[in-house]
């Protein structure tokens, strides 16, 4: 069996449709008829049936379709695996991590591992917090970094980090030796509060202001780039962990609002594992010298 042929299945299956398949693998639409035809007298089934002008995946093409995929994965994580072998990696070590981590602290720490171990290879898989526990129990990663604090039987989760969370305005054009004092109720009038950016301390941190300040007003904002975005716009303000907008306040694109009337929780980040993987540990143990609780 030619991988070619696989190749070829897996996109026609995608779409359904001869013509698209050739122009995605820059081949002749007989080329396409001609791999399919194989494949099918190579397994001893039809894999499409034509329905007019178009064609479409038979019974027996689904039930053959994730094991081409698999067949394919496979080939490239051979190929990509003795190309690591060849360039002096012989370890490999695949993370998933969520936007927040990743955008922070995570890419001068991972500069760091890398240097010291030049002959590792790291792949790096960014997600939700809350995908990351699957990811880790399907063997998708070997570990993950997440925002989300995760209780299951198969899975270890242990504290990295707590962020303190500070209040984020837009910057008031004042220096902040000069400006004046923030008047709390004037603020929260002005703006509406960016919410649910973080997947743990929201709903007690606004069940704390709106007990405070009940003529509030919110708007869910779930990503966190998107919220500095609208924060720099002056859309709102915001409360964010202090190690993501570190840049933006050094560069005097956000304004830091201390208050004392509320009572800021803390943005914990967690190492979830499922194995004590050997690789994973040793880069748990090199992340302890930059996290702590």
């Amino acid at each position: 069996m030619d991988l070619k042929w696989l190749q070829t299945f897996t996109v026609a299956a995608k779409y359904e449709n001869f013509r698209k398949t050739a122009e995605e693998l820059f081949i002749s639409q007989p080329s396409v008829t001609v791999h399919i035809k194989l494949m099918e007298e190579y397994i001893g089934s039809e894999l499409f049936e034509r329905i007019g002008r178009r064609v479409q995946l038979t019974a027996e093409g689904r039930r053959f379709l994730p094991y081409a995929k698999k067949l394919l994965a496979i080939h490239q994580e051979g190929i990509e695996d003795m190309e690591d072998f060849k360039q002096g990696r012989s370890r490999k070590l695949t993370l998933a991590i969520s936007p927040l981590i990743a955008s922070s602290i995570m890419p001068s720490i991972l500069k760091k591992y890398m240097v010291l171990n030049p002959d590792i290879s790291l792949e790096i898989q960014v997600m939700e917090s809350k995908d990351i526990p699957a990811a880790v129990l399907e063997g998708q990663a070997d570990c993950g970094l997440s925002r989300m604090l995760i209780v299951h039987t198969e899975l270890t989760c242990s504290p990295l980090y707590a962020d303190p969370v500070i209040m984020i305005a837009p910057h008031d054009g004042w220096y902040s030796e000069s400006s004046p004092p923030v008047d709390m109720e004037e603020l929260l009038r002005q703006h509406k509060i960016l919410t649910h950016n973080h997947p743990e301390y929201w709903g007690d941190l606004l069940k704390q202001i709106k007990k405070k300040y009940s003529y509030v007003q919110t708007m869910v904002v779930t990503q966190i780039e998107v919220t500095k975005r609208f924060i720099e716009e002056g859309l709102g303000i915001s409360f964010l962990p202090s190690s993501i907008v570190r840049r933006e306040l050094l560069e005097g694109r956000f304004s830091e609002v201390l208050t004392e009337e509320l009572s800021l929780p803390v943005a914990r980040s967690y190492f979830i594992a499922k194995y004590q993987h050997e690789e994973g540990m040793r880069f748990r143990q090199f992340l302890s010298q930059f996290y702590y609780q």
